[in-house]
């Protein structure tokens, strides 16, 4: 809402934790959520240029030097109590130096940190202070010549003109490092933002023993992307006018960060499926079923080929089971009966409510719905009242155990809108098992 541009950049300068297909995800993700980006992606990996023009900056102002260390040699130090770098190899001879580095001895080039106090203005949190003497010269580049996070965070801010660096707040402990990179290099550092972590129930950093997965992961087991943007914009945000069903072009016009809360959110998987089957039942009914259609389609009740064919039917099928979906996937298992003859039965249920009594009753209702011409809801429900009523019994008397007969459970839609699904010939059938 500030009018400013998105500009995607992927910080893969960590060979060991980037991979093509993790990338792809991240753009794939972004599209489904419907967020597009203005310029990019820009991947840091293919950036070494232009960092290599500011280390030559920072190395002409002899504030930065190579370090010969291994990370052997830095993790005894540690285990001996040493935990800051002791500069050792900055008091190196500039002769040792060119030695070594003639010999291919590997080194990475070190950011010499100034002993000041540093200070920067979050948005969130207020004024923050660092004593530099309390950082370690922190590594730049490392032995294969790719910077590391800090460096080219800074670089990239900076060539890429970011006014405001919005991140977790754990990267609050980078920020003082990022700052006298700014001033080493003489540029204007941006404005930062650090907003709250997202935790699992126990409070703890949200991680895959949450459960925590990709994004398509939630897309594969039938989240909306609308419901998914809703409820992560919400998870340390709140808009002015306090409803929590926001869309995005509400969420763009409200956004301020003075709204950003200061403690860290919790993500809570009931109120995403319940954000989700608010939006499920929101959907027009043709949409739906053009979402579910690859549930269908992937779980082998349906092929490609047939939809065209059965989209009435399926439709008034979907319609059926909307309003009780939490997930697009959620359709699967409550229609398998719909799909399948060879149904799951409640066994309990079956013993208590299928008797000698309801089974001739039922009996009795499949031989009137076998003179049926027009086999509807309207017409099946008619036909049971008719029934019960010269039976003499309530309708709960016969509609629990027809349920259980035809369907296998003691819940679902409408009985009378699943026979009409089910349809005359399999409807009797199952009647009369």
């Amino acid at each position: 809402n500030q009018k400013g541009k998105f500009i995607l950049r992927i910080e893969d300068t960590d060979v060991k934790r980037s991979e093509r297909h993790w990338i792809d995800n991240i753009l794939e993700g972004l599209r489904w959520l419907g967020i597009g980006w203005d310029e990019g992606p820009y991947l840091q990996s293919r950036r070494q240029k232009i960092y290599k023009k500011y280390l030559e900056i920072l190395k002409e102002k002899k504030k930065v030097y190579p370090c010969f260390c291994t990370p052997e040699d830095i993790q005894r130090r540690r285990e001996a109590g040493q935990f800051l770098y002791d500069r050792r190899c900055y008091q190196l001879p500039d002769d040792e130096i060119k030695r070594r580095v003639d010999s291919n001895i590997p080194y990475v080039y070190r950011f010499l940190m100034p002993d000041q106090t540093i200070i920067f203005e979050d948005l969130i949190h207020g004024e923050i202070r660092k004593e530099g003497r309390e950082i370690e010269d922190f590594v730049v580049v490392r032995p294969d010549s790719t910077p590391t996070y800090n460096f080219a965070c800074v670089v990239d801010d900076h060539e890429m003109g970011i006014t405001h660096v919005i991140r977790a707040h754990e990267h609050i402990a980078n920020t003082p490092k990022q700052i006298v990179l700014y001033e080493a290099l003489g540029i204007d550092p941006p404005s930062f933002v650090h907003i709250p972590l997202i935790l699992g129930p126990d409070r703890k950093k949200l991680s895959k023993r949450h459960g925590a997965i990709s994004l398509l992961e939630y897309q594969k087991q039938g989240y909306l992307p609308e419901a998914m943007v809703n409820f992560l914009a919400l998870l340390g945000w709140t808009p002015s006018f306090g409803r929590e069903i926001v869309a995005l072009d509400e969420m763009i016009e409200d956004f301020s960060l003075k709204r950003i809360h200061r403690s860290d959110a919790v993500f809570d998987i009931q109120k995403l499926d319940w954000m989700n089957g608010y939006y499920i039942r929101n959907l027009e009914d043709s949409d739906l079923l053009d979402r579910v259609k690859s549930f269908f389609i992937d779980s082998g009740y349906l092929k490609d080929t047939e939809f065209e064919s059965k989209k009435d039917w399926l439709s008034r099928m979907v319609k059926a089971y909307k309003p009780r979906l939490k997930r697009l996937s959620d359709i699967i298992p409550m229609a398998e009966y719909i799909f399948k003859d060879d149904y799951p039965v409640d066994e309990e249920a079956e013993a208590r409510l299928i008797t000698e009594k309801t089974q001739a009753w039922m009996k009795t209702l499949a031989d009137r719905y076998e003179e049926m011409d027009h086999f509807d809801h309207e017409r099946c429900e008619s036909t049971f009242r008719s029934l019960i009523s010269e039976l003499g019994i309530k309708a709960k008397e016969l509609i629990h155990p027809i349920r259980v007969k035809i369907t296998g459970r003691t819940e679902g839609p409408g009985l009378f809108e699943v026979m009409a699904i089910l349809g005359k010939e399999r409807t009797i059938e199952r009647l009369r098992r």
